[in-house]
């Protein structure tokens, strides 16, 4: 990737999947723990705390690490039926919750809990408050391989079968609608109804985003286009941009090559600046192309919002490239020009 194509999509990593399957955002913390108090033994079966194990003691877990103890065959009939099951809950990151049944142990996502939908801001203290609780939950997830249990309070509030159902009627290219659940640095996690997708960060406009948190904020309804479904992983992938006319389709027609126009600073770098001639639309202006000395940093007389006047040198539509030609000498129109102006002996 070339210096051009730098922070475009640079913000955040591309995590596994869509989004890591929710784990880089929300499992990065090392959960807190509760000082001397062990779960309760409720197990974690269907709604009425009916047992499933049939007798005796759940059986006491290795580790925490090795999940060894759990009973992978009932945590994935828990995920094929939608059977809520309860769960306490030992211990909280800033990411979510840990909890723990008699068959299981697995995690809530923060975004999965009901306070989000009720558009509540999920804080520190609020998730400490649930510790001790016990929690009705769906099972969203289930990996043995990786050792991995994702729960759902969101979707405990759902009809059985809804989240299948959901699944089955998504088509790629549909244009649906759904609420903002949770912001993170690689995008936007939008509840769909009892499935919950995710709009990667490139995929939110067609223009740069520096943060997700430009686009949207929880709680806010997005129209958003279906990109690919994964009924088995019950993942969905999803755009924003996709839904929205493309100004790279027309680019040639209205800014050819040759063509002079406005343009806005919209970030300035050591090795010259990117200027927007339209929402969608952005070019590079390389330190070549500014009519400055080939040692002169371009930082020192240009700034971001700055309005300038820029020739049109090439325009690669497939690529979503535009390569500019700095006009004029907009630093001399500022009221205050830069420093080295005073005294250009120095930088001769």
């Amino acid at each position: 990737m070339n210096e051009y194509n730098r922070a475009r999509n640079s913000s955040a990593p591309r995590s596994e999947g869509w989004g890591g399957s929710l784990a880089d955002d929300h499992l990065g913390s090392a959960p807190r723990r509760p000082q001397g108090k062990r779960p309760g033994q409720r197990p974690g079966g269907p709604r009425g705390g009916q047992r499933t194990g049939g007798r005796g003691p759940a059986p006491k877990p290795k580790s925490d690490e090795s999940m060894g103890w759990v009973d992978w065959r009932r945590v994935l009939e828990l995920q094929e039926n939608e059977t809520v099951c309860y769960a306490e809950v030992v211990s909280w990151n800033k990411g979510g919750l840990l909890v723990r049944a008699q068959e299981f142990q697995g995690f809530v996502p923060r975004s999965h809990l009901q306070a989000t939908a009720n558009g509540q801001r999920i804080t520190e203290k609020l998730l400490e408050s649930y510790m001790g609780k016990e929690m009705e939950l769906k099972v969203i997830e289930c990996d043995p391989e990786r050792g991995r249990i994702v729960l759902s309070e969101r979707a405990a509030e759902s009809a059985p079968g809804s989240r299948q159902g959901l699944l089955q009627t998504l088509q790629p290219g549909q244009q649906v609608e759904g609420k903002v659940t949770n912001v993170t640095n690689f995008g936007l996690f939008i509840d769909l109804g009892g499935v919950e997708g995710l709009v990667h960060i490139s995929e939110l406009s067609w223009g740069r985003v520096g943060h997700p948190r430009e686009v949207a904020s929880p709680g806010q309804v997005l129209t958003v286009v279906v990109l690919e479904i994964n009924s088995d992983l019950e993942r969905v992938s999803l755009s924003v941009k996709r839904g929205q006319h493309n100004p790279w389709a027309s680019v040639l027609e209205r800014f050819p090559e040759g063509a002079e126009t406005s343009a806005e600073i919209t970030e300035v770098v050591h090795f010259g600046a990117f200027a927007k001639l339209e929402e969608g639309l952005e070019g590079l202006i390389h330190i070549t192309q500014m009519g400055l000395h080939h040692r002169l940093d371009p930082r020192l007389v240009l700034e971001n919002g700055m309005q300038v006047q820029v020739k049109v040198l090439q325009v690669e539509p497939e690529r979503q490239r535009l390569s500019l030609q700095l006009l004029g000498e907009p630093w001399k129109d500022q009221a205050e020009g830069p420093a080295w102006l005073e005294t250009p002996g120095e930088h001769a």
